[in-house]
């Protein structure tokens, strides 16, 4: 494993050898994430080398994120004082929602590997990759509601793949559990306690035993049919998979 950043940093990234390993590293927080680690993930996840053909979202410690760290967000305000929208916008959301595109947008297969506690900010980060798997005992939530703040932000980058989850998520701020989380489609795997990052490192290594090109058509199908019609769709289905076939 070549390592790219220190084991002190809130954000850790390392190339395995094609996997691209991007690791919240609060452990003894559970992750919580500043706005500065928001600009640090974004640059993570842009950021990633030529040659990988995976990149693996994680968390250090016992939970993959429970959220944001409250203490230093912008929209705390100084002096009691609350931000205009206008810093609301700049400092807060536009980061997030950037960063999100950011990780639908990546140009290789995305897996996020979540053990513990996924909260608020962390269950969204943990439903925007392409592939999600849980321990079993991995919980879920978005309690925004009950401080009075509609989790949008976080819908947004659950949307679609977890529709059926998030009107029970967001109305009763409830904890699912992996299982459950499975059943609503915000989780695509769950394993026993401990067999997580095996798991990971399996899918790992079918995803680089594949063959590059047409990962990549697949890849290039998911990102524009998210936002396509149906004939659109199998259109778009139908071109890559031609350009696929030829080339070999």
């Amino acid at each position: 494993m070549s390592s790219n950043t220190s084991i002190d940093q809130p954000i850790r990234t390392a190339l395995d050898g094609t996997t691209w390993r991007v690791v919240l590293n609060r452990p003894d927080c559970g992750n919580l994430v500043t706005s500065a680690m928001v600009e640090l993930l974004h640059a993570a996840v842009t950021s990633i080398p030529r040659e990988a053909k995976l990149l693996v979202l994680c968390g250090a410690g016992t939970d993959f994120c429970k959220g944001r760290d409250y203490a230093h967000a912008p929209e705390q305000g100084r002096d009691g004082r609350a931000p205009s929208a206008v810093a609301i916008r700049a400092n807060m959301t536009a980061p997030i929602t950037a960063l999100y595109g950011a990780i639908h947008r990546v140009p290789v297969p995305t897996l996020a590997l979540v053990q513990g506690v996924a909260q608020g900010f962390g269950t969204a980060l943990a439903g925007s990759c392409d592939i999600t798997v849980a321990s079993e005992e991995a919980t879920f939530r978005l309690p925004e509601m009950g401080g009075g703040l509609p989790p949008t932000l976080a819908m947004t980058a659950l949307w679609p793949r977890a529709i059926a989850a998030l009107p029970w998520l967001v109305y009763t701020g409830g904890t699912m559990s992996a299982p459950r989380a499975r059943e609503a489609g915000l989780v695509d795997e769950t394993v026993a306690a401990g067999q997580l990052e095996a798991r990971g490192a399996e899918i790992a290594n079918t995803i680089g035993s594949q063959p590059p090109e047409a990962v990549a058509a697949v890849k290039e199908y998911l990102l524009a049919a998210r936002e396509a019609g149906p004939d659109a769709r199998a259109a778009l289905g139908a071109s890559l998979f031609a350009g696929v076939l030829s080339s070999r």
